[in-house]
C-alpha cells in the first residue's frame, strides 16, 4: 500500500488527514505543533519525529502550509524534507502560495528526480470534512493520474489545469472571486438590517437566484448572528492571497481593481486585530455608524 505523509495539520489539512484515515491509507503525520497531531494519531495516524521520517517512509507527500515562506523552510530549510528525499517520490503541495515559487520548487526537486504537483483547494472546513473539495492541479499528467486514488477521497473534483504553476494561478482567480463576494455580502448584510430588513432571512430569501452562492449561505446567516466561531476561513488567509492575486496581475498586466478594494477592506478589518478571526466577522466594518 502506498504510504502517505501529511504536512500541516491547520484547519484544512486536520481534517483532510482525517478523511484519508477514515479510507484506509497508512498516514504518517508531522507538524511543528506536535500537539496539533494527536487526535489524529488516535484516529491511527502514525506521527513521524521529524521530516526525516516523512522523506524515508513515505510514497506522496502531501502539503497543507501557511504560505510561500512555510512551504520553503520545511522543503528546503535547515534538516527540511529535501534532504531525505529519494528518487520517484511525489510531493503534492495544497498550499496557496505563489506560482513563481511553485515553479522554482518544482524544478529544484526535479534536478533529484522528485516530482511535483501544485494542487490548491476550494471548499473550506466544511468542504474538507466531507470530502467534497475542490482541487485544481498543476503538473504533468503522470503524476496527476498516480494522485487520483487519494484525491478521490478529499475532494468531488480534481481538474488538471496544465503545467506546475497553473494550480496555483487557479487558486488566486477562486480567491479573487471569494474575498471579494464575502465584502459583498458583508455590505448588503449589513445594509439590509439598517433598513429595517430582518437580515437572517436574506440567505433564505435569495437561494436559488442569481445572487446565490455557497458563500452567500454560508456567511449570510453568521454575518447577520454575529456567529463568527468555528473560524472556517481566516482573514489573513484571504489576504495574503489577495496580495498573490494583485502580484500575479502586475507580472501580465491585468486590470484588478475590485480585487484590490477587496484587501484594502480586510487589511482595514484585520488591523482592527481581527487577522485570525474567520472571514464573516469583516461584516463588523459595515455595522459601524462610521466607517
Amino acid at each position: 500500500m502506498t504510504k502517505i505523509g501529511f504536512i500541516g495539520m491547520g484547519l484544512m489539512g486536520s481534517r483532510m488527514t482525517s478523511r484519508l484515515l477514515q479510507a484506509g491509507f497508512d498516514v504518517w503525520v508531522w507538524n511543528r505543533s506536535v500537539d496539533k497531531c494527536q487526535a489524529l494519531v488516535e484516529q491511527g495516524a502514525k506521527l513521524a519525529a521529524n521530516l526525516a521520517d516523512i522523506g524515508r517512509e513515505c510514497d506522496i507527500i502531501l502539503l497543507c502550509l501557511a504560505d510561500t515562506d512555510a512551504v520553503e523552510s520545511v522543503v528546503f530549510g535547515e534538516n527540511g524534507l529535501a534532504n531525505y528525499l529519494s528518487s520517484q517520490q511525489l510531493i503534492v503541495d495544497f498550499s496557496s502560495i505563489t506560482p513563481d515559487a511553485t515553479r522554482l520548487f518544482a524544478q529544484r526537486l526535479r534536478a533529484q528526480d522528485i516530482y511535483w504537483l501544485d494542487c490548491p483547494v476550494s471548499g473550506g472546513v466544511m468542504g474538507a470534512e466531507k470530502g467534497t473539495l475542490i482541487l485544481m492541479a498543476g503538473g504533468e499528467g503522470q503524476q496527476i493520474e498516480r494522485f487520483k486514488p487519494i484525491a478521490q477521497h478529499l475532494g468531488q473534483k480534481l481538474t488538471h489545469m496544465g503545467d506546475v504553476g497553473t494550480g496555483q494561478i487557479t487558486k488566486i482567480c477562486n480567491q479573487m472571486i471569494v474575498a471579494s463576494n464575502a465584502v459583498l455580502i458583508a455590505e448588503t448584510v449589513a445594509l439590509a438590517a439598517k433598513a429595517g430588513v430582518d437580515a437572517r432571512q436574506l440567505a433564505p430569501a435569495l437561494a436559488g437566484g442569481f445572487a446565490d452562492s455557497l458563500p452567500l449561505q454560508i456567511l449570510a446567516p453568521r454575518m447577520a448572528t454575529d456567529s463568527f466561531e468555528p473560524v472556517q476561513w481566516k482573514v489573513q488567509t484571504l489576504l495574503k492571497d489577495l496580495d498573490n492575486a494583485v502580484a500575479l496581475a502586475k507580472e501580465n498586466t491585468s486590470s484588478t481593481p475590485i480585487s484590490a478594494l477587496a484587501s484594502q477592506l480586510l487589511r482595514l478589518h484585520a488591523a482592527t486585530g481581527a487577522s485570525l478571526e474567520d472571514l464573516s466577522s469583516v461584516v463588523r466594518l459595515f455595522k459601524k455608524t462610521d466607517l
